[in-house]
């Protein structure tokens, strides 16, 4: 009786492990598990990738955009106050120093590609440089500098 139960006693303790082992909670991650995690993630930034790309260059266009409607605003007002009659030439360094002082089209007279935009006429509107245009044709068409001149 004594030899049964410890054999019984040696049974429930073999029981007792194999059910620990089997309730016992694996840590850490599977390769196969890891990899399609890896690969969730490349298929995001490939979708997400070329949009911001493109917000980017759409951003840029969006920048010269502005810098020519701060060229038009600093010829005419250059124009006004030194008498300056239709189809004057206005140099680079004469409108600049109606530009706000401290900002990269002040310090160059040049857009972010670093294309000036050169000398102005009085009653113009400014131009958008060909290399710039030629640069963010595939996100800003001709409409979009309307109505700013395109080469």
């Amino acid at each position: 009786m004594i030899a049964a139960r410890s054999n019984n006693k040696q049974t429930r303790e073999k029981e007792l492990i194999m059910l620990k082992k089997l309730s016992a909670k694996r840590a850490g991650f599977t390769l196969v598990e890891i990899m399609i995690v890896v690969a969730i993630i490349a298929l995001l930034a490939a979708i997400a990738v070329p949009g911001f790309l493109r917000a980017r260059k759409r951003s840029q266009a969006t920048k010269i955009l502005n810098d020519l409607r701060m060229i038009d605003g600093a010829v005419d007002q250059y124009a006004i106050e030194m008498g300056k009659k239709t189809g004057d030439t206005v140099a680079t360094s004469d409108w600049i120093a109606y530009i706000k002082k401290d900002t990269m089209l002040y310090n160059t007279g040049a857009d972010l590609f670093g294309n000036t935009y050169g000398d102005q006429k009085v009653d113009s509107l400014p131009a958008v440089p060909t290399s710039s245009f030629d640069t963010l044709s595939d996100v800003a068409p001709a409409e979009f500098w309307s109505p700013y001149s395109t080469p």
